[in-house]
């Protein structure tokens, strides 16, 4: 390499660098110290001892972690497929110009800016059977209210109803940005031929939102496995643990029994879980890419 292409190599250089600094400073020695941890019995007030696979031996045997892991795999499967299902539907009613569609679309995202404390105290006003709106309606109408909060069947309906509440708007607006960026020609093209509302949807809308799809379901995925406030605030991971999820299980151990070690292998299962999920969804929505361009 001459001198001049190294001179020139020098701008670029300078402006990545500060950035793979953060970077190895906020995330990759972080995740190197977390993994180092998880090989450790210790606690908060001291350095510990080394005592390499056992938490995750004692972890894989520990049937209340695996109710947590059972949970989180569950309430992901409520979630992700309704939220998706929805955000399409809603940017498809909303995708056009005028202003009720530009309030409605403000309304539908202004839950995505509330925080997670104020989220779960409207849904225990909502889905409380006692005194919330949902009991109150079913009184009215002579029903038994339905104990979301407190029934093992329920809560983890409670949780999905409440994240899909809380997350809508996002997924809305990229669905709403991949439909703005469908060329008008597919749509005349297919008006002229007399292509039915349904097949231009399914033959031009779908197709054309592929990528956008991918990317709302693998984003969701990996914030759904991640659930943890909902679970806390709303349901408290209760009753009998039937809504307690991996990152509620981290929080009890690492906080309420301070056993840092443990909830940091934890972490780790988890980390390696939504990074095996997200690139088996990438690897087959690539296959099928690469099939639908074969045909």
């Amino acid at each position: 390499m001459s001198a001049g292409t190294a001179r020139r190599g020098d701008p670029g250089l300078a402006f990545v660098g500060p950035f793979l600094l953060v970077y190895l400073l906020v995330l990759i020695l972080p995740m190197l110290h977390g993994l180092w941890l998880s090989l450790k019995v210790i606690d908060i007030w001291g350095d510990g001892r080394f005592a390499g696979l056992a938490n995750y031996a004692r972890l894989f045997a520990d049937p209340v972690f695996g109710q947590s892991l059972i949970n989180t795999f569950l309430v992901a499967l409520m979630i992700v497929p309704l939220l998706t299902i929805i955000a399409l539907g809603l940017a498809l009613a909303l995708n056009r110009a005028g202003r009720g569609a530009a309030v409605l679309r403000g309304i539908f995202f202004s839950s995505s800016i509330l925080s997670v404390t104020i989220v779960t105290l409207i849904w225990r006003f909502i889905l409380a059977p006692d005194a919330g709106l949902l009991g109150e309606v079913a009184k009215g109408m002579g029903v038994e209210p339905l104990p979301f909060l407190s029934s093992p069947g329920l809560a983890l309906w409670a949780l999905a109803i409440t994240t899909i509440w809380w997350s809508i708007g996002l997924p809305m607006l990229l669905f709403l940005a991949g439909l703005q960026q469908v060329p008008a020609d597919l749509y005349e093209a297919a008006a002229l031929d007399g292509a039915s509302r349904w097949r231009t949807f399914a033959r031009i809308t779908v197709p054309s939102l592929r990528r956008t799809t991918i990317l709302v379901v693998m984003l969701q995925t990996a914030a759904q496995l991640q659930l943890f406030g909902q679970s806390q605030l709303l349901t408290a991971g209760g009753p009998s643990g039937a809504s307690r999820t991996v990152v509620l299980f981290m929080n009890e151990v690492a906080f309420g029994r301070w056993e840092l070690g443990y909830a940091q292998a934890a972490a780790e299962v988890l980390f390696v879980i939504i990074l095996c999920v997200t690139l088996t969804q990438y690897w087959l929505t690539g296959r099928a890419g690469e099939g639908e361009g074969g045909r």
